[in-house]
């Protein structure tokens, strides 16, 4: 295992690599990446890189959106065919159908979506600046893409705004039940329980705080609780016990699992670097488009939020 990260630091020395991982990637990738966050975090990190190239840990969608931030740069990801299936949750014609249908809309595009999606957007949000952007929009009507759990979650928040929802979902958030949250609650009283707000909303409302994952790690860290029941990806797990230690945490039994996720490996990594194949392309015209919404998001989370998540993995090289 040593000798596979020591071959991976040496490729991205001599290449001047820098590599992304996603909080849902396997351990040994969190522990061998440069940067590890959220969406939001990595995309800001990925449009301010030095480097030549972007080894991106994650999923496709990640992989474009760094892409299409970063057109000069080569942009890697270990395996091309990591994907979200809630990325692609739109159906064709509906956004259209949508703006033909409401005056003064804005589209909202979550950024677990596909380049094609943001090009038919007006901004993107992540889980974590969602509820601030919609509030400083000016439109009234909003029609919040892919996700419907998080759509609903943020309307709950914005009742001034009419939240259209979409009917898409993470597979992986939609399967943990407030039955498993339940039976969790049983085995550990004072454990609180912290969710994702891509849960469905009877485990929200089964929550002591719902958050973006990079919410919930600092929630944790902030609580005088010593243990809590975390309704997400099983991945954030190696961050909460790099970061809190003596903290106790259960997840919903099975525990949620991204297969597509875990497709990232550190042999995956090092062939990458290896043989800068596995590029992620995207067409100018496509590029051009989506980079709108994508700008547009780091702009107005900057200026209605200005503190941003730094993970304690930050400058890890």
């Amino acid at each position: 295992m040593q000798t596979i990260k020591n071959q991976i630091r040496q490729l991205k020395a001599e290449k001047n690599a820098v590599i992304l991982a996603h909080y849902y990637t396997p351990d040994a990738v969190q522990e061998i990446a440069d940067y590890v966050g959220d969406s939001f975090y990595l995309a800001k990190i990925a449009r301010l890189s030095t480097a030549d190239i972007i080894v991106f840990c994650g999923v496709s969608f990640m992989g474009e959106s760094a892409k299409i931030l970063n057109p000069g740069k080569k942009v890697l990801m270990p395996d091309l065919t990591a994907d979200c299936p809630m990325a692609h949750m739109v159906k064709p014609g509906l956004i259209e159908e949508m703006r033909r249908r409401y005056e003064d809309l804005a589209v909202v595009c979550y950024i677990n979506s596909t380049a094609e999606l943001k090009c038919q957007s007006d901004v993107c949000v992540t889980s974590s600046n969602a509820v601030n952007i919609i509030k400083a929009l000016p439109n009234h009507n909003i029609f919040f893409i892919p996700d419907r759990h998080l759509g609903s979650y943020v309307a709950a928040q914005v009742p001034e705004k009419n939240v259209i929802l979409n009917d898409g979902c993470c597979p992986i958030h939609a399967k943990i039940t407030a039955v498993q949250v339940r039976t969790e609650k049983e085995r550990h009283p004072d454990a609180l329980v912290l969710s994702h707000p891509e849960c469905e909303s009877d485990v929200l409302a089964l929550s002591d705080y719902i958050g973006s994952t990079a919410d919930i790690i600092r929630y944790a860290g902030a609580s005088d609780c010593c243990e809590f029941i975390v309704c997400t990806e099983e991945g954030v797990l190696f961050e909460l016990q790099s970061g809190h230690p003596g903290r106790h945490f259960y997840f919903p039994d099975p525990h949620p699992c991204c297969p597509d996720m875990k497709l990232n490996t550190l042999e995956r990594i090092w062939d990458v670097l290896k043989n800068e194949d596995q590029v992620v392309m995207i067409s100018d015209d496509v590029r051009r488009q989506a980079l709108f919404p994508l700008e547009r998001m780091l702009q107005t989370a900057d200026s209605v939020s200005p503190a941003t998540h730094t993970s304690s993995t930050e400058g890890r090289l």
